[in-house]
């Protein structure tokens, strides 16, 4: 299960990014500083990945409950503040392109936080009920 979770969120995640970089290059290139138009775009993307997470990865057939979108929006305001801080190490004193630096960050992002606290802290309980 643990395998089938972290490949669908892990495609969960590629259609958030591809919104959250859709926002990204839009807000840098209307002059938005990197820092804060990733701050943005990886907030609009949580929302796309809420809804699949919820729905195709996790499985989660439970009501919505506030503790759950709390729980939820604790872990994509820590993603969005990592990813902010990565693209402004990354994109802007590492010098990487943008849109590369976007991709390289979100796949560790992926890795070192969101998926594992997505797992233990968001969708905990839905798991436990299957």
């Amino acid at each position: 299960m643990l395998h089938r979770e972290r490949i669908t969120a892990g495609v969960g995640g590629g259609i958030a990014t591809a919104i959250d970089a859709t926002t990204l290059v839009l807000l840098v290139h209307a002059g938005i500083a990197v820092a804060p138009a990733a701050f943005v775009g990886s907030t609009i993307g949580a929302v796309a990945c809420f809804a699949w997470n919820k729905h195709v990865a996790f499985r989660d057939r439970s009501r919505i409950t506030v503790q759950q979108l709390g729980r939820f929006g604790a872990v994509a305001v820590a993603t969005a503040l990592l990813m902010a801080l990565a693209m402004h190490v990354v994109a802007v004193k590492l010098g990487v392109p943008v849109l590369l630096a976007k991709l390289l960050c979100s796949a560790a992002v992926f890795v070192a936080w969101t998926f594992p606290a997505q797992r233990r802290l968001v969708f905990a309980a839905s798991r436990s009920m299957s």
